[in-house]
């Protein structure tokens, strides 16, 4: 028998090793016992250590663990990585596939990808060629921390993948999480070492993640299952989604073949009616599953009318978290607490005997409003029913009336501001009690900076909440615009604050001065006005001056605007205060760039509504949108029955099939290159 060399024997291992990762993480079916896959894995880590040529970023081996890193760095995802909104009952359930059914127009039947909600983290892999290459967490959505050397760990996580005809990069977007037989593991031998245990298997995996030493991450015993995909394409940003399925289930079952773990429990529900028996099936059998879960996710099948239904701000408008009925705690509620928000809204706190439940002490939750007070017919003192709602947010659920003391109190709720005693309004569509002082109130005052300075409005580096407070409280700042007016020397005499962090300050808010309409809309804090309605806000009036003139009517016609936020927005810029401190702001130098716009008569393309898709080589998306725009149509990301045009660059995909499909007219490149030289 002839002898391998042993960069041919390297070669072997790891086609075995990795084939056993596959039957055993993957198929759930292993054909040979764990000594023998030690026995391998211990002879290629010593064929590698002999020569450590052989040793390359694909090998089984690096699942132990490398060199401890410094610091995380930062990633930029090339597609965001969405969260997903929530439902609780099955009334919620069937408002969302009423929602779905009048977006799309159809009440026929549709089929849904479902799968338990994993309690864990959300990470992207990357694999280019291939090759994992890098993973990152989930961040705030569009930036995460590189945790590569951490994932490589995870023994369920292949570093290559099982076929090579994959395109040049593959983004798989999935759960990490720490099973539970392997977190009470852990616990166990933190309490033999004297350490604090974690409180539940998701702060587990998150900590465990976090490990600047990845050979620390290697003894967690971390599980990985793939739910999605991210960006597919190639190295130059290209996308190729044609690679891909047109069902979402098909899509995670590409996954499987390449060697990604996919939940057992996954599967796929020929219409919205079985979504329900799904989820109480899983909720059956939640304390027999190896991993926590939260509820289950259900997805919309077909990528085309995932398409068509698009995203609100963070969230995916096909898919939704059903989630469990949260755990809940008995304990007393000792006092009743008022706090004012940024718009004024005056919102009761319970203060309550400290409580663990959900793997968290609560000691406090949020009653809502003066009808929910109404509604619980709640008394201080009394022993009360407590629910992390959704696992995060503590509520009380309801009062045990047998165990109410006879010291107990009735909450009053107050008739003026707890902050600057101003009176207090209830607008007759509205639950919630107002404080009417505005920016004269500290308490709406010190919000209402917070927000304008915060990283998705105008992003001043280094003005943090307890700042913005320091300045309020010395009277140093009224309004947002007073921002503009410090001085290093003035910033310079606050406690903690020396001449270099003063004058790196007023550089930042110089800094923060170019911004975009968009934002500065939402840093204003117009009610319910967030970042996709500010952003559909301002490439609809395209200036601020029509957005402040625009009557209830006219604002509605904007994408998501309804009456309730067209009130707001109107009744915002009826206030003379806050006309005055956005003339104030304007006066201080904020600015942005502005696209010219045409009066009526300029606007040929008034009625019309555009799609753009595939990559435009001569001019940016952004730029085409801006300039369609400015010729009075009507850019939409999605294509229907309405839509007048569609702009198809290069690799153009399902897009382009639905409009063929729909016959609605194509335009390649040049032609909307030759339609706005026609009319610009």
């Amino acid at each position: 028998m002839t002898q391998l060399t042993s960069q041919e024997r390297v070669a072997q291992l790891h086609q075995q090793i990795n084939q056993y990762n596959h039957e055993y993480y993957v198929l759930d079916q292993p054909t040979v016992p764990d000594v023998e896959y030690d026995r391998l894995m211990r002879e290629l880590i010593e064929l590698e250590q002999q020569h450590p040529a052989l040793k390359t970023l694909d090998s089984p081996s690096q699942k132990v663990g490398g060199e401890a890193l410094k610091a995380f760095t930062q990633v930029t995802h090339q597609l965001p990585m969405l969260s997903l909104d929530n439902v609780f009952s099955e009334d919620e359930w069937q408002a969302f596939i009423k929602r779905i059914q009048e977006r799309l127009g159809s009440s026929k039947a549709l089929a849904f990808c479902a799968e338990p909600k994993l309690d864990g983290l959300a990470v992207s892999l990357r694999y280019e060629h291939g090759v994992l290459v890098q993973a990152a967490t989930r961040g705030d959505g569009s930036v995460g921390e590189n945790i590569t050397e951490n994932i490589r760990t995870i023994k369920s996580i292949p570093l290559k993948l099982r076929d090579s005809q994959v395109p040049e990069v593959l983004e798989v977007r999935g759960e990490v999480f720490m099973p539970k037989a392997s977190f009470e593991t852990l616990n166990q031998q933190a309490k033999q070492k004297g350490d604090k245990p974690f409180a539940n298997p998701r702060n587990a995996a998150a900590g465990s993640l976090r490990q600047l030493d990845s050979k620390i991450t290697a003894k967690r015993n971390l599980a990985f299952y793939a739910y999605s995909v991210g960006f597919v394409g190639d190295l130059a940003g290209n996308q190729q989604d044609q690679w891909l399925a047109n069902s979402h289930y098909q899509r995670l079952e590409q996954l499987k073949t390449l060697g990604l773990p996919m939940c057992p429990e996954v599967k796929l529900l020929a219409d919205q009616n079985q979504c329900q028996r799904f989820y109480q099936d899983i909720l059956n059998r939640r304390d027999d599953l190896s991993y926590e879960i939260d509820g289950t996710v259900l997805k919309v099948d077909d990528i085309a009318a995932q398409q068509q239904l698009g995203f609100v701000a963070r969230a995916p408008r096909w898919a939704m978290a059903y989630k469990f009925p949260a755990q809940e705690e008995l304990t007393v509620l000792e006092d009743v607490e008022f706090q004012v928000g940024r718009t004024g809204a005056i919102t009761p706190v319970a203060r309550l005997k400290p409580v663990f439940v959900g793997g968290v002490t609560v000691s406090n939750a949020t009653l809502h409003n003066q009808d929910e007070i109404a509604r619980l017919a709640i008394k201080i003192g009394d022993t009360v029913i407590i629910r992390r709602a959704g696992d995060v947010i503590p509520q009380v659920v309801s009062v045990v009336a047998d165990r109410r003391p006879v010291s107990a109190q009735e909450v009053v709720f107050p008739t003026e501001c707890p902050v600057c005693q101003s009176p207090v309004k209830k607008r007759e569509d509205e639950a919630v009690v107002r404080c009417t002082g505005g920016l004269v109130c500290q308490a709406q005052r010190k919000e209402a900076i917070k927000h304008f300075a915060s990283r998705k409005a105008l992003d001043v580096d280094g003005l943090g909440d307890k700042l913005v407070e320091q300045l309020v409280d010395e009277n140093m700042i009224g309004t947002p615009a007073d921002l503009f007016k410090l001085t290093a020397t003035e910033l310079s005499t606050l406690e903690r604050m020396g001449q270099k962090s003063a004058d790196k300050l007023v550089n930042a808010l110089v800094a923060a001065k170019q911004t975009t309409l968009a934002k500065f809309i939402y840093a204003l804090g117009i009610r319910e006005v967030g970042e996709a309605t500010a952003s559909n806000l301002a490439q609809h009036f395209l200036a601020l001056d029509k957005i402040q003139a625009a009557t209830i009517e006219q604002l509605q016609k904007v994408d998501d605007v309804g009456e309730v936020v067209a009130k707001n927005i109107v009744d915002f810029f009826n206030a003379q205060n806050n006309v005055e401190v956005v003339t104030d702001l304007l006066a201080q130098g904020i600015h942005w760039p502005e696209i010219e716009v045409k009066s009526a008569d300029q606007q040929p393309l008034t009625d019309l509504t555009y799609v753009l898709t595939g990559t435009l080589s001569q001019l940016s998306r952004n730029d085409a949108k801006a300039r369609l725009q400015a010729l009075g149509a009507k850019v939409s990301g999605s294509v229907s029955a309405k839509t007048h045009y569609l702009v198809a660059g290069e690799k153009a995909g399902s897009k382009l099939a639905k409009a063929q499909d729909l016959g609605v007219a194509v335009l390649t490149e040049d032609d909307l290159i030759a339609l706005l030289a026609e009319h610009e």
